[in-house]
């Protein structure tokens, strides 16, 4: 090739290079550091049937114990002060109600009840204003502050396990930025502005400690901070006015979640429920289904009938104890996680489902079946034994019951008016060798017997076990429950 050639192709080339991009660069895109730099769904993206089948089916499930819990609040929020939810169920709105005694067997606005404490109960918005919460000198009682979020997660430690102190505690939402006032021993917060609180105080059945407890029940106490005066309140709780109770169809608790009306309930909830760490992406994905469905009637008679079907196929099933939480052993089953779900989602809506409001493991351990040993449903035309070996009654620092609900997990109406033996009863009988047995069934086992039976329906029941400030050897499953067998 010439010079003169070859200096044209040079010149040709450097010309070329020179108005083609610098290939050699690379610019890097900002990686995402937080949830709010990551892209969620388009607006207006396409959304076939099945996809919204799929989206609709997991925010079922996700959300039901959220709807569960708001729907609550709302019924709570109709009561003009503390009072009785239909003569049975204490009810409150930025305050609490206490009852004085065991609560009614005939209740049906809470599955899973038990007659082994006084229960106290109420919704706080804390949005509005803190709430201050009393705690008196409970001396060697058991007793435990239940405080939970909207999700049903539990966000403090107040009992008699924890060792707090008599005095004045102060209940704040996420945003709260106080101070601290004079006379407030300690501060919890709740990472939701929407709490509810359940008090349990544990009672023994005789008269006399019936009696001996009321004075403590009374100064159980929530009320906003605006009222605080440094001074310990007294409620006379055997005088709350009644409310009539949320109307309910079929057997069992009150239903708080409508799978027709879920989806319109949903949006709202997922406002008042902001999303935990790592949720976000979650609520988006979520959210972009249900902005959809609100401007397509489509989408959303899809959504409709993916939670009508989803509500038997994936939510009715939870009520089988076998079907929540883990074997505990010996048919037994019992949850994890119970109070801090975090996102375990399938036990937090299990428990939802079937027991709601569980208190963490430390504080209750809960462990249940609807089985024998041999894993028959329980039915009360057998008499079942469950026999607890000498020193192998289940470990607590606290209590321990057995209680027996019928079909729907609600107490048997029966003759002796009870539905739980446990630490409670002062008349249980040992046998020889030390250990104890107790009954269940629809028949009296014997009158020799009957201190340490159970009536049961004609038909199904499921036997629940809990552990009030279980021992370690409870909570790591070294101890494991009995067998329930059928008596020869």
């Amino acid at each position: 090739m010439s010079r003169m050639k070859s200096s044209v192709v040079a010149s040709a080339l450097a010309l070329s290079f020179a108005m083609a991009p610098n290939l050699a660069h690379a610019q890097q895109l900002q990686i995402p550091t937080t949830a709010a730099e990551v892209p969620g769904p388009a607006s207006g993206t396409a959304m076939t049937t099945a996809y919204v089948q799929t989206v609709g089916r997991m925010a079922y499930l996700w959300g039901w114990p959220l709807v569960n819990s708001v729907n609550r609040s709302i019924a709570f929020s109709k009561a003009p002060e503390p009072g009785l939810i239909g003569g049975v169920v204490p009810i409150a709105f930025n305050g609490n109600s206490m009852l004085t005694g065991y609560i009614s067997p005939d209740q049906t606005i809470i599955a899973c009840p038990n007659q082994d404490v006084a229960y106290g109960a109420g919704w706080m918005t804390l949005d509005k204003e803190p709430i201050v919460f009393q705690v008196p000198d409970f001396g060697d009682r058991f007793w435990v502050y239940a405080h939970y979020d909207a999700r049903t997660d539990e966000f403090s430690e107040i009992g008699k396990q924890y060792g707090t102190k008599p005095g004045f505690y102060l209940m704040v939402g996420p945003d709260w930025k106080g101070e601290t006032p004079a006379g407030i021993s300690a501060v919890v917060r709740s990472s939701t502005s929407l709490a509810f609180v359940i008090p349990r105080i544990f009672i023994d059945d005789s008269a006399e400690d019936q009696k001996a407890v009321q004075p403590l029940l009374s100064q159980v106490v929530y009320y906003p901070l605006s009222e605080f005066d440094g001074k310990m309140k007294v409620n006379d709780w055997s005088k709350l006015p009644h409310f009539p109770a949320p109307k309910s169809t079929g057997k069992g608790e009150t239903k708080w979640v409508n799978p027709e009306t879920f989806f319109d309930e949903l949006p709202e909830v997922m406002k008042q429920v902001p999303p935990m760490p790592g949720e976000e992406g979650l609520y988006n994905w979520i959210g972009s289904v249900l902005d959809a469905a609100a401007k397509d009637p489509a989408i959303k008679k899809t959504l409709v009938e993916t939670a009508v079907a989803a509500e038997g196929e994936l939510i009715s099933p939870f009520f089988k104890w076998t079907n929540n939480g883990r074997p505990a052993g010996n048919g037994w089953n019992s949850p994890i996680n119970n109070a801090e779900w975090g996102t375990d989602y399938v036990n937090r809506t299990g428990t939802s489902k079937s027991n709601m409001y569980d208190n963490r493991p430390e504080e209750t351990k809960y462990i249940y079946t609807d089985n024998d040993n041999e894993g028959a449903q329980l039915n009360g035309q057998n008499v079942y034994t469950i026999t607890f070996a000498k020193g192998q009654t289940p470990p607590v620092k606290g209590f321990w019951s057995l209680t027996l609900y019928n079909e729907v997990h609600l107490f048997h109406p029966n003759a002796l008016k009870r539905y739980s033996l446990g630490t409670k009863n002062k008349t249980l009988t040992y046998d020889a060798d030390g250990s104890l047995t107790l009954y269940a069934s629809a028949k009296s086992p014997g009158a020799d017997k009957e201190s340490n039976w159970l009536p049961a329906p004609e038909g199904t029941f499921s036997l629940y076990i809990r552990a009030y400030w279980a021992e370690q050897a409870i909570l790591d499953g070294t101890w494991q429950p009995p067998t329930v067998t059928v008596a020869n």
